[in-house]
Parts: structure tokens; sequence; C-alpha cells
């Protein structure tokens, strides 16, 4: 027992023996029967219980028989309640739960503290992501980057949006380095359209008609600016046209393309020979692009090739080479054949616009494949000179089966 345990002796009649007045345990119920029951054989019998003194005060009691014993000279049984008050276990109770309250509170403002400050730094990379595409917005000017670091998710975005401000950057400058080299080249069969139109305008207003061969000559001019007009504007609508969207894509013969080119060049090369061989190829690209692509090849060779000579054609394994037996490419021109406007110091005497290779390259590589222009090697004879187109196409010989269609329900 602690000093504060105060024993009461209650007898089985309900009275009870206090050390004091003030400090006696109210008798329960509860209490008689163990008072009663007194000391056997098996043990005392107990049982703890909460409780109060008379004086109000709660307390903790365990209550024991005791006997028999003898009071007031007669024998009799009781138990022994002892008391422990609750005041103290709930004093200390109380103070820790204020320990524990303002402990919890300190844990969750630092917690919330340093996930606030975990999230700012984890959130830094998405703040700068943010500030540089609200930049682009504002002032319509791509290029702008951000340090990105890392292999995260984050770190992922932030690639592919500086992966997506380079190309716009490219793209737009695309876009204006072919408006300007589009304006300079019109500029050129306009300027002589208009020389000849305000000829036959001017002779007509002072009423001195032009001599008939002159005038012949004239009309031949205009006709002749009108087609190089229509050509390159029609070859500046197929360089601005945008990638075809995502969707199935025709299953086409590239054999058979290339037969359908061979037969309109055949018509602009009267007094070539062409040499053909065409093994069956099946790709998947636009039918109209690769067809554009494959006749401005064929064109060129024939543009290229001297009068009464021969312009060899092959596809073979997904292979097709254009070969003439022209004048051939100067080294130094060899890295800009396939630029757009771009023509040879010696072509720019020939009809054309610049712009039948920078297509072909464009349909090719949107079709999945490669193309390239070398000097031709020489031939078994030891002809040399002359040009080889090689265009490479992901295909195969034989078209893929089809898939079977659904069955249908009666």
């Amino acid at each position: 027992m602690t000093r504060d345990t105060v024993p009461t002796v209650i007898f089985a009649d309900g009275t009870s023996c206090p050390p004091n007045e003030s400090r006696s345990v109210e008798v329960t119920d509860g209490d008689l029967p163990v008072a009663g029951s007194g000391t056997s054989e098996a043990g005392a019998r107990s049982y703890f219980r909460n409780g109060r003194l008379v004086n109000g005060d709660a307390v903790r009691v365990y209550v024991v028989s005791y006997g028999p014993v003898v009071f007031n000279g007669r024998p009799t049984t009781a138990a022994v309640a002892l008391s422990q008050p609750l005041r103290p276990v709930h004093d200390a109770l109380f103070g820790l739960a204020l320990v524990t309250a303002a402990v919890a509170a300190l844990v969750i403002a630092a917690s919330a503290t340093g996930a606030w400050w975990l999230a700012r730094r984890a959130l830094q990379p998405v703040d700068r992501l943010t500030r540089a595409a609200e930049h682009i917005a504002r002032t319509q000017e791509p290029g702008t980057t951000i340090d990105v670091a890392g292999g995260d998710e984050i770190a992922r975005l932030g690639r592919a949006f500086n992966a997506m401000s380079t190309a716009l950057v490219r793209s737009r400058d695309s876009q204006s380095q072919l408006i300007a080299d589009a304006g300079h080249e019109l500029r050129t069969p306009l300027t002589s359209l208009r020389t000849n139109i305000d000829l036959l305008v001017r002779s007509e207003e002072i009423g001195r008609p032009l001599p008939e061969g002159t005038r012949a000559r004239v009309f031949a001019n205009v006709k002749a600016q009108m087609v190089e007009l229509s050509t390159l504007i029609g070859d500046l609508l197929v360089l601005s046209r945008p990638v075809p969207a995502v969707g199935p894509v025709p299953l086409l013969g590239l054999h058979d393309v290339a037969a359908r080119a061979l037969d309109r060049a055949r018509l602009r090369g009267h007094s070539l020979t062409f040499n053909v061989d065409l093994q069956p190829w099946y790709v998947r690209a636009d039918t109209h692009t690769l067809e554009r692509a494959v006749v401005n090849l064929l064109d060129n060779a024939v543009k290229f090739s001297p009068v009464g000579g021969a312009v060899d054609v092959s596809l073979v394994s997904g292979v097709l080479t254009v070969r003439d037996h022209g004048p051939g490419i100067a080294p130094e021109d060899m890295p800009h054949v396939f630029d757009r406007f771009w023509r040879a110091p010696t072509a720019r005497q020939l009809p054309g616009s610049g712009l039948g290779l920078a297509i072909v390259a464009q349909a090719i590589h949107d079709a999945g494949g490669e193309v390239s222009l070398a000097e031709a090697a020489p031939g078994a004879d030891g002809e040399t000179g002359g040009a080889v187109a090689t265009v490479r196409l992901p295909g195969s010989p034989t078209p893929p089966p089809q898939a079977a269609p659904a069955p249908s329900h009666p």
C-alpha cells in the first residue's frame, strides 16, 4: 500500500469502521456478499470497483473478504476495502494529454512545413515550365527552354516541353524561310509576266500593233511564265501541306506507282531509252504524294539526260534506283541537292522551281523511308558520268494478308 491508501473495514451487516469519518469509503451492495463470505479454504473473495469517499473524492477500491472476527463480543465476518484516490492519476493523465497534444501539434506543424518545403522543391520544375509556357503564350516567341535534371515524370515532361519549343522554333524558321524563298522565286516570273503584258497593253494603247512574229513570241513567253508560276505554286502547296493525321495508311505497290510515273516520263523524254526492271514491292504511303516523288525523280533524270541517252530505272528488294547519263553532280553541290529552291549553277538556265528534290525528300521521309543522290558509278563498259537517285522504303515483296471480315449476324 502507498501512503494515500486508506483501509476501511466493512462488516456483513453493512456497517463500516473507517480510520476517520471523512475518508470512509461509501459501502455499496456489491460489498456485502464479499464481507459475508469470510475466508474459506479456497481463499479470500475479492474484486475491484470504482467508488467515492464520503467527502466526494473519487477512488479506486479493492475489496477483499476477511474473517471470521469477533466484533462487540460476537463472531462475524468482514471485508477490508482499500481505497486509492484517483485525483493524482487524473492529474497525471491530464498532464500527459497536454504534453501529447503539444507534441502532436509540434509534429503536425513540422510535418506541414516539411511537406510544403518538399512540395515547393518538387514542383519547381513545374513552376519553371508554367512560367516558360506563359512567356511563349504572352510573347508568341517559342524557343524558351528550362533546365531539366533527373529521370522522373516531371523531368520527362520538361524534356518534352524543351523538344516541343525547339521544334516550334525550327518550324517557324522553316516557314519564314519558305515564305522568303517563295517570294524571291515568284518575283522573277511575275516581273517577266508583267513586262510582257505591259508591252502588249502599251501597243494597244498607242495604236501600234507589234509585228506578228514579236507578238507570237510575247504570247509564248506569257504562256511559259504562267506555266512556271502554276508549277511553282503547286510545288509550294505540296511542301506546305501538313503531315496527314495518324490513321489508316493505304497499301500500294511501289512498282505500280513507278510504272505510272514512267508513262508520264516517256512523254517528256520521247527521245530517251528507258531501261526498266520493276519487281513487286508493297509499301504503306499516300498514293498521290509518293507518285509525285517518283515523277520528280524521273523528271530530274529526263531533264539532265542528253538527247538519245538512256535512263535506267530498277526496283529490286525494295530499293528504287533512277540513273541518268548526264553531266552528274559536282561534289560541292552534293550537300544541297535536297534543299528548297536550290539549283546547281549548271541548271539555272533549265526550267524548274528548285523544289522537285525537296518534295521527293519530304514525301519519302513521311513514308518512313530514305532517299539519296550520288554520282553514278562507272558502268561495265567503263562509261562514267550521270547521277543515281536511290529510294528505300519499308515494305514487302508480297501484300500482307487482309484481315478476315467479321461474321454477320442473321
